[in-house]
């Protein structure tokens, strides 16, 4: 398909600043002597260690298992010893700790024995899933979902579609541009056990225009593969937010996805293309996932490129190896420029949601003296949702969290277009992150709420019937004991009487006679 089948409101049209960071091919990075491995690199239940201090570990061994359905084991990245399992910072802008396993590489690199599928194909789609999960593989688009889940689509849906994304919309990220330009064949490698876990042979590969390069590579890697009939490679119209979920799934099928629904339930799936790629190589290579391509780029950063990092290696020594010109405070941001957050401390470790590093750039959904809001409207123009930002922010700055609601706070996907064009510079994004949380808080709060009451009132029926019951025994040992005292009067009686009559009945003595 060389045309998008529909498109999406809203939207915008940002200059890409990609060229800098994609003139050289992608480089590895030097193993550093410590990383540091936060225990939850996903969404779900963190992982549960299964080392302790002092245990010698190899290259891709399983370090901590997952907890819960929504959850994914962790590996060591490389061969050393485990040196501690603590609190450490971890990158997120809340700038809290997290529980971390923390190893000392001996600088061997030494892998672990892997084992090798040799032909997917003979293999059950559970079987192709627990091997995913138990690779540690997330969605390496950014959002970190455990990626066995979505190629599991239960028994009430069948998938029609399989969606790659390699749109890429942000500006500066670059990643899966240089991953699909020099690895195409190891992501067709994912595409083909993706689609016989999820028993689908429509297979679109969405790459926006402005990556030209990628979209040759893919093209020649799949006429290399004369089997894969059905999949294709689309080209897209680069517009942001195109990258995001339910608006590529727009521009791709010309399908919505439901209000509150997933792509599922129109039968579509959808993975990026780095997630892809990890798959192959769990699958065929027997690699579990302990590294990903981050960019690293920026005004700042004078070797801009895209570096093959393991996971636990400290940003600081990123930045350096990219002979990076930035003061030790300044704060640099994870993530593009318009979905990413500020981080001020560079000890924090690289981890499987990290795609990108910028110094030296704006956080463009940022401001520090907002204007009023002269209600010009082109908030709403700009949005991807249809959503009206204008009356969210207010709600949301009043805390007024019912009303928010009723504007569909949660159809926010945070893409920060309305805060981009906003003319006042009013973090419209830090609101709505801000009421989100506070729903969220809430929610619990209630929920525990209700767990008490339900709990206090469970108590209450059964401390009422345990008085019950406890009366009930009493009244029962009570009627016993009369019944008791009742029937030993009646023979005591029954006896007495009886004397009597025998008495009464006996004939008279010899004594008796002579009176």
């Amino acid at each position: 398909m060389s045309q998008p089948l529909g498109s999406f409101p809203g939207g915008l049209k940002l200059a890409g600043q990609k060229k800098r960071s994609t003139q050289t091919p992608i480089r590895k990075m030097p193993l550093s002597e410590q990383l540091i491995l936060p225990l939850q690199q996903h969404i779900g239940s963190a992982a549960v260690p299964i080392v302790k201090v002092g245990d010698k570990v190899l290259k891709g061994q399983r370090i901590a298992t997952p907890n819960g359905h929504v959850s994914v084991a962790l590996h060591a990245p490389s061969s050393g010893i485990v040196t501690a399992i603590e609190d450490k910072p971890i990158p997120h802008p809340s700038g809290l700790s997290a529980p971390c396993i923390i190893i000392e590489t001996d600088g061997e690199d030494q892998w672990i024995e892997r084992k090798v599928t040799a032909d997917f194909t003979q293999c059950t789609d559970h079987d192709v899933r627990q091997i995913i999960r138990d690779a540690g593989i997330v969605g390496l688009g950014g959002a970190g979902f455990p990626s066995f889940i979505k190629l599991n689509p239960g028994i009430h849906h069948h998938v029609d579609t399989l969606i790659l994304n390699g749109a890429e919309c942000e500006p500066y990220i670059t990643c899966d541009d240089m991953l699909l330009r020099e690895r195409s064949q190891g992501i067709l490698d994912g595409i083909e056990i993706m689609q016989h876990a999820l028993r689908v042979n429509n297979c679109v590969i969405a790459i926006e225009d402005n990556k030209p390069e990628a979209i040759s590579a893919m093209e020649l890697a799949l006429a290399s593969r004369s089997h894969l009939t059905s999949t294709s490679v689309m080209v897209i119209p680069t517009r942001y937010p195109t990258g995001s979920e339910k608006q590529l799934i727009q521009v791709v099928t010309g399908k919505q996805v439901p209000k509150s629904g997933l792509p599922i339930d129109i039968g579509i799936v959808l993975h990026n293309v780095g997630t892809a790629y990890a798959v192959g190589r769990a699958i065929k290579h027997g690699e579990p996932l302990i590294s990903r391509i981050v960019t690293v780029t920026g005004t700042d950063v004078k070797h801009a490129g895209n570096f093959e990092t393991l996971f636990g290696t400290p940003i600081h020594e990123l930045l350096s190896f990219c002979e990076t010109k930035r003061q030790q405070d300044e704060p640099f941001i994870q993530g593009g420029p318009m979905m990413g957050y500020n981080l001020a401390g560079d000890n924090l470790p690289v981890t499987k949601t990290a795609n990108c590093i910028l110094v030296g750039v704006d956080n463009a959904t940022q401001a520090n003296d907002p204007l009023p809001c002269i209600r010009c409207g082109d908030c709403a123009a700009a949005c991807p949702v249809s959503l009206l930002p204008q009356q969210l922010y207010w709600h949301s700055r009043a805390k007024d969290l019912e009303k928010t609601q009723e504007y569909n706070l949660f159809d926010c996907i945070e893409c920060g277009c309305c805060s981009y064009v906003c003319p006042s510079e009013i973090p419209l994004v830090q609101y709505f992150r801000f009421a989100k949380t506070e729903t969220m808080n809430q929610e619990q709060e209630r929920k525990k709420s209700d767990a008490a009451r339900i709990r206090h009132e469970n108590r209450q029926e059964r401390q009422e019937r345990e008085r019950v019951e406890k009366a009930e025994k009493q009244r029962k040992r009570k009627a016993a004991l009369a019944a008791t005292k009742a029937a030993k009067a009646k023979k005591d009686a029954e006896l007495a009487a009886a004397e009597a009559a025998k008495d009464s009945s006996e004939p008279a003595t010899d004594n008796d006679a002579e009176k």
